[in-house]
């Protein structure tokens, strides 16, 4: 690969971004799973089965609405922006599930955080379709056939 020069620092940067869109998500399910014996008794949702299942699920519906935004956000304020945005949104529900004093307001936080993570599972998509990093215009379609072989080849594989 000889004459094909990469911005390294850039490259690094867009792996790091990816990567914490689904570092955030993972990390939601696990402190959240983390803090079920604390929350549970704290709201008095610990023997009401549909209760407990709401409160850990309820995120889910934020980041189905967040990622159903995220391409319309990205188009009207732009990909970075909407990863700005997307931080400043679970920054901000973090805070509030962690400080809320009624368990509606916990859902309302944990919505919240969801969207803040649909955006940026979304965004995170849209950042790097464009990639930027390579120049090289036969790579980019190399990558985005190979991109789309592993759509298809999930598709397939899914029951």
């Amino acid at each position: 690969m000889t004459g094909n020069k990469y911005n390294t620092k850039y490259l690094l940067s867009i792996c790091l971004i990816s990567a914490m869109g689904g570092l955030l998500f993972g990390y939601d399910w696990v402190v959240i799973g983390g803090a079920k014996p604390f929350y549970e008794p704290f709201f008095g949702i610990s023997g009401n089965p549909v209760m407990q299942g709401w409160a850990m699920s309820c995120a889910l519906i934020g980041c189905l609405a967040g990622a159903a935004l995220s391409g319309w956000l990205s188009d009207r304020f732009g990909r970075k922006n909407l990863l700005i945005l997307a931080a400043l949104i679970f920054i901000f529900a973090s805070l509030g599930t962690g400080a809320a004093s009624s368990f509606m307001l916990f859902v309302i936080f944990r919505i919240s955080g969801g969207i803040g993570i649909g955006l940026i599972i979304g965004g995170i998509v849209g950042y790097l379709s464009k990639g930027k990093a390579i120049k090289n215009e036969q790579k980019k379609k190399e990558i985005e056939a190979l991109l789309k072989e592993k759509a298809a080849l999930e598709k397939n594989a899914a029951p």
